[in-house]
This record gives structure tokens, C-alpha cells and sequence, in this order.
């Protein structure tokens, strides 16, 4: 990697992030959701963030599949690649929530050093949420036959089958989604949002007068 250019500094705007979470009325942080492919990460942060958008509030969704169609569309699969793509997509994250926006991250991470990267890179905005679930149950969801193609050798280094995941030792929130229903882990990982962006700041510990987040709608991984 180039080293930086010590002629390069930060500049700053006139608008500070802390004026930008004032104005949307709550704070930022992102929301790493890491786990096997067919675990439900997509599914489950697509539905929080309809759930946060309808109660008027700033949120996005990075998605792996989505962002290698064009920030991270050079790179493969090998471990080099992985974390390259892990490292692009959390210095991204990380200017989202300096503009205040709440990211949810739906990304396999497969490994410790993925995660180490990614903790380096964000801080204590970082909120890890894995989404459990066993690798059997995994390839029955994959309607895509993604694991069937990965066992024929097909789809080389494909998490889970010809390349590892180590289980994260010490995430911040736990959803089992082989024995939660998916409206349940939605609601889960909603609620442990919701409290960690309204602990950011006292200032912004309700939610906006006037906005409501009612109930999530009902979600399939199908």
C-alpha cells in the first residue's frame, strides 16, 4: 500500500458532524452485520433500514454484492482482495457517518484480521452484530446455488466451503436467525440501533418529536 504524502492533511468544512446528527435528530454509527452468505445480514439491514427511513431518519445499506459492481469491482476473492474490500468499504462507511447517516454494513468479514481492519478504520462507531447461523441451513436457503457450484469446485474461495469464517469472539449483539424468526432478529437488531444512537449524545437521547418507527413489515429470505 502507497504510504500517505505528508503534504496531504484533512481539510475541515463548515458544517460539522456534530451540526449534521442536530439537524436529523439523532446520531450516526454503523452497524457491521458479518456472517456466512445466506445468514440473512442483506435481508435483515434492508429491513431496518425501511424501518429507520419511515420514521424519518438518515440511514443507507452497504451491501457486498452491491458494492463490487463498482468501488470494489476490481477485486477477486482472494484473501489480499477480501480485505481490500473491507478496508474500501469501511473508510466509506466512516465518511457516511461523519455526515451523520446511520450504516448498516452487510458484509461476510470472514476473518478476525477482516474485522481488525475494520475496528481500525472506525472506532467506536463500530457496533459488530453477528448474524448466526449454521452453514447447513445456509445452502438450503441459496436459491442461487452458490454453495452447490462452490462444493463442485465451480466458485473457488467461497467462504464457508473453500475458505474460512472465524466466528467473531466479541461482537456487540448476537442474532440466531436459524431459531429466531426473521421478524424477530429484524426487531432485535432494530432495538439495539435504536439504543446505541440515541446514547451517543443525551441531546438526541428521544426520538424526534413528531416521528414514530410503529412496526417493521414482515420479511422473508426467500
Amino acid at each position: 500500500m502507497a504510504e500517505k504524502e505528508p503534504h496531504i492533511i484533512r481539510q475541515r468544512g463548515s458544517v460539522s458532524r456534530t451540526d449534521r446528527e442536530q439537524r436529523n435528530g439523532h446520531s450516526a454509527r454503523v452497524f457491521w452485520l458479518t456472517g456466512l452468505s445466506g445468514s440473512g445480514k442483506s435481508t435483515i439491514a434492508h429491513a431496518v433500514e425501511k424501518a429507520l427511513f419511515d420514521a424519518g431518519m438518515q440511514a443507507v445499506v452497504f451491501d457486498g454484492d452491491n458494492v463490487r459492481h463498482g468501488l470494489c469491482s476490481n477485486l477477486g476473492f482472494l484473501p489480499e482482495d477480501r480485505q481490500e474490500n473491507i478496508r474500501r468499504i469501511s473508510e466509506v462507511s466512516k465518511l457516511f457517518a461523519e455526515s451523520g447517516t446511520i450504516c448498516l454494513c452487510a458484509f461476510i468479514a470472514p476473518l478476525e484480521a477482516d474485522r481488525t481492519v475494520i475496528r481500525s478504520v472506525l472506532g467506536d462507531d463500530l457496533r459488530e452484530i453477528y448474524v448466526s447461523c449454521p452453514l447447513s441451513v445456509c445452502e438450503a436457503r441459496d436459491v442461487k446455488g452458490y454453495y452447490a457450484r462452490a462444493r463442485a469446485g465451480l466458485i473457488k474461495h467461497y467462504t464457508g466451503i473453500s475458505a474460512p469464517y472465524e466466528v467473531p469472539q466479541h461482537p456487540h449483539l448476537v442474532v440466531d436467525t436459524d431459531r429466531e424468526s426473521l421478524d424477530e432478529s429484524v426487531a432485535k437488531v432494530l432495538d439495539f440501533v435504536m439504543h446505541n444512537i440515541r446514547q451517543a449524545d443525551g441531546a438526541l437521547a428521544d426520538m424526534p418529536e413528531g416521528r414514530s418507527l410503529g412496526t417493521t413489515p414482515p420479511v422473508s429470505l426467500s
